[in-house]
């Protein structure tokens, strides 16, 4: 991203601004470009489909309908599954878990009249070929079509400037800060000049007077607070940058409920079926810690849903007497892991014994993870709200997990924070479901995170 000299915030005005921001390509917006994204994602996904259909089977009238309505089903999964946080899950994993949604409803219309009546290997080899297709297009539209969003900062100077940075070392930058201002009364002026697709309000005491410039701008930008604005953006909410007030929104009407009997069923499902695949590995991984002196499974006291205490397992990755000199945070390639161990600890497969913990109701498969004893203490009085994240039952894996590295101090602690409380407010089935995903490609991809 190429970085942005803020505009000063107290003197700006429409000419200040106007100079760097001017030199806006010319060329459709935001919006028409997604336009143009989706017909070319619908058009390869229907000629995909064609192509794996038609090497088994003849084209005909009605296989040409059920090949179009299979590509409606798959596009409206594609698009609709992940839309709290399509932009920050990455696109290989929503392409994977709309793909699968997609799957499952084509299969179960797959007998009807207006189905595929393909075989199971056929359907698979539909999914494949809808996934590679997305994704394949994805990155062809990314680099040619995709135009990244204008930003212009409203507000407080330091709040802007601490946006800036996040923009700029952003893994996936699809925003450009074009400038910023002050709440003045040439608010709307600079707007309509300057045609942002995004507003970023970061200043709460002058939110009114802004909002109603805003409003006298007329103009199609959208419009977002410093939190939501970080939700959508970077998956994440700034801890430092909320209030108490922010945690309504989760028992906002609108709230989308993830109600304890969908989680609790996915969690069962999933622990049982992970158990029974696993079960061989778990045998072969329990033999393997008893090469080094100690027990096979690890028990450590967690705080769970609500501040109660539970017992967590593992299978033992550090020596029996790693805490002889008291708790302390794992770390990466932690000196105290065994051989074993650290081979172990890298691939989070200590982590499988947890499972149990799901059966039993103290975890869930996705959740924060839970924290000991001895360290709550310390962070409650250093990271604001980190008790919160007990709103909601601890799990396996998470949407923190999946995007940090090791907590070793307290300001780890608030920026995985700032992720957990991003899943609390937008956690669903099918985040669940993108966690998992991302796990699996983290194991596999990048080292251990905890």
């Amino acid at each position: 991203m190429t970085e942005v000299q803020l505009t000063s915030l107290e003197a700006a005005t429409p000419a200040d601004v106007a100079l760097p921001l001017s030199r806006r390509a010319q060329g459709l917006r935001i919006d028409e470009l997604n336009v143009v994204v989706e017909a070319g994602q619908a058009a390869l996904v229907w000629f995909s489909l064609l192509v794996v259909f038609g090497s088994q089977h003849a084209v005909s009238q009605a296989a040409l309908l059920a090949i179009t309505l299979a590509t409606a089903v798959w596009l409206v999964a594609l698009r609709s599954t992940l839309a709290p946080g399509r932009l920050v899950l990455g696109r290989a994993v929503s392409s994977s878990v709309g793909t699968v949604t997609g799957l499952v409803v084509v299969a179960a219309v797959n007998s009807s009249p207006v189905g595929l009546n393909a075989s199971f290997p056929l359907l698979l080899g539909l999914a494949l070929a809808v996934f590679g297709s997305t994704v394949v297009w994805g990155s062809v539209a990314d680099r040619t079509l995709a135009a990244k969003r204008r930003v212009l900062l409203v507000g407080t100077e330091s709040v802007g400037e601490l946006l800036t940075e996040e923009l700029r070392t952003s893994r996936t930058p699809r925003f450009d800060v074009v400038g910023a201002v002050p709440g003045s009364e040439e608010l709307a002026e600079i707007v309509e000049a300057q045609r942002p697709d995004f507003v970023v309000l970061t200043d709460e005491a002058t939110y009114g007077q802004a909002l109603e410039r805003l409003l006298d701008a007329r103009s199609d930008v959208r419009v977002a607070g410093l939190e939501n604005f970080f939700e959508y953006a970077f998956g994440r909410v700034p801890v430092d940058q909320i209030s108490p007030a922010w945690f309504m929104s989760l028992l906002h009407p609108r709230q989308r409920m993830y109600t304890r009997l969908a989680k609790r069923t996915f969690d069962i499902v999933f622990a049982l079926t992970a158990l029974v695949l696993a079960a061989p590995l778990m045998g072969v991984l329990a033999l393997l810690t008893k090469t080094s002196r100690g027990p096979v499974l690890y028990r450590q006291t967690r705080m769970g849903e609500d501040g109660r205490p539970f017992t967590i397992l593992k299978f033992r990755t550090m020596r029996c007497d790693a805490e002889r000199d008291g708790a302390a945070f794992a770390g990466h390639d932690d000196p105290r892991a065994t051989r074993v161990g650290r081979s172990v600890r890298r691939t989070h497969l200590d982590e499988l014994p947890q499972l149990w913990n799901v059966l039993k109701g103290d975890m869930s498969i996705v959740g924060p993870r839970p924290e000991r004893p001895e360290f709550i203490e310390m962070i409650e009085a250093t990271v604001p709200f980190w008790s919160r994240r007990l709103l909601v039952k601890p799990g396996i894996t998470g949407w923190a997990q999946v995007r940090c590295g090791y907590a070793a101090d307290c300001e780890a602690m608030e920026t995985k924070l700032s992720y957990d409380l991003w899943y609390l407010r937008n956690r669903s089935l099918l985040v669940d479901l993108a966690v998992c995903v991302m796990t699996v490609f983290s194991v596999l991809g990048r080292p251990a995170r905890t």
